[in-house]
């Protein structure tokens, strides 16, 4: 869906949620291969078994990029991502956990360099089943202004 949204548009504190996403087998699987991670945590469960965890552990790659893909639900042709810091992944995830994403508008503000640009800054919690985070992340938009 598209909706233009220029810098003044954002809303402080303005929150959007997404659908969940369970996490499977494949998913390890392809994202090893498209990675090239084979990390024994990530894809050898006898190895895990001797471990404080006991199994599998998702990517920290694959949780964000299944994350902020469940983010993705709308095109905003004035807008674009500028980058992402501060990215933390307090909780691991397993085969089986069903993740969705929480966006809150955290900062909007001019961007220093680029006159007609402001940036917005979307804090981005993932949180599993349990309503534990297991991602953290500052999205950074740069976003067209209205005049």
């Amino acid at each position: 869906m598209e909706r233009i949204r220029f810098l003044e548009d954002y809303q402080l504190g303005e929150v959007r949620e997404t659908s969940g996403r369970t996490i499977t087998e494949t998913d390890f699987v392809v994202h090893a291969g498209h990675s090239g991670d084979f990390f024994p945590h990530h894809i050898d469960e006898e190895f895990c078994k001797t471990k404080p965890w006991k199994k599998r552990i998702a990517h920290g790659t694959m949780t964000f990029t299944i994350g902020i893909g469940l983010t993705a639900t709308e095109i905003n042709p004035v807008a674009f991502t500028y980058g992402y810091e501060r990215l933390r992944f307090p909780r691991p995830v397993y085969i089986g956990d069903t993740i969705h994403s929480k966006v809150t508008v955290s900062d909007a503000h001019p961007d220093p360099k680029r006159p007609d640009y402001g940036q917005v800054v979307e804090t981005v919690e993932v949180f599993n089943q349990n309503g534990e985070v297991v991602m953290f992340c500052h999205h950074i938009l740069l976003v067209e202004k209205s005049n």
